[in-house]
């Protein structure tokens, strides 16, 4: 019973750092690894859909240095990345609103997108400056300008038009480093989502990691509202 969709917030790479007393850069340079690794991995696992928790809106409010690190990891990921992500058949696509970030990591993304828009084995998401809610209030909006009747105002329709429009919801969300909350994360997609929380810091997270989430994901019963007996 491998998942559909798999969503993960990467997080803990900064107290993975401290803890060897390296800098934070060295900690999120290594959580780029792991991500690096853990794509490859879902790819060989035939997971169809992934979804990287990579700068969330309230992450702007980190010092500006460390967030300059985190876009120069992000260009140099996307790449480095880019010809393994087409000989994998890896689609990338973006959850958030990109105009905001510099006009550099904007061109790279932009280049990444086109040319895996015709991959079709994964789809790679990776939200970026990425807030549930704003994704929510952003969707009303596109229905109210697109002049949808109250009645035909659905939660597929609201689904439609959503930055994950057209794929499934995830079957399960990971979140490293013991934190146990979503935080703003695919609020509307997770109604039915399996969590799993683990104390692994995110550049610690292997595939042995994945495997253990995985194996726990298949011992759930996912009712969606019936009883056992039914499932």
């Amino acid at each position: 019973m491998m998942p559909r969709h798999l969503a993960i917030i990467m997080d803990g790479n900064g107290r993975w750092a401290k803890a060897r007393d390296l800098s934070r850069s060295e900690g999120h340079k290594a959580g780029t690894e792991a991500a690096k690794a853990i794509v490859t991995q879902c790819r060989k696992l035939g997971i169809k859909h992934l979804t990287l928790y990579t700068f969330s809106k309230e992450n702007w409010a980190r010092p500006k240095d460390e967030i300059a690190q985190l876009f120069n990891l992000l260009t140099v990921f996307l790449k480095t990345e880019l010809v393994n992500l087409c000989e994998q058949d890896i689609r990338l696509k973006i959850l958030g609103e990109l105009s905001e970030f510099p006009f550099g990591v904007k061109q790279v993304v932009a280049h990444t997108i086109k040319k895996t828009q015709h991959c079709s084995s994964m789809t790679l998401n990776l939200a970026l400056n990425y807030s549930g809610r704003d994704e929510l209030v952003r969707a009303c909006r596109k229905m109210i300008s697109s002049g949808l009747r109250e009645d035909q105002v659905t939660v597929e329709t609201l689904s439609d038009n959503l930055y994950t429009a057209g794929q499934p919801d995830p079957d399960l969300i990971i979140r490293t480093s013991g934190e146990k909350r979503l935080s703003n994360y695919l609020l509307f997609q997770a109604a039915y989502s399996e969590l799993y929380f683990t104390d692994i810091y995110w550049p610690d997270f292997n595939s042995e990691e994945l495997d253990k989430a995985l194996a726990e994901f298949t011992k759930r019963q996912r009712r969606f509202g019936k009883i056992g007996e039914q499932v």
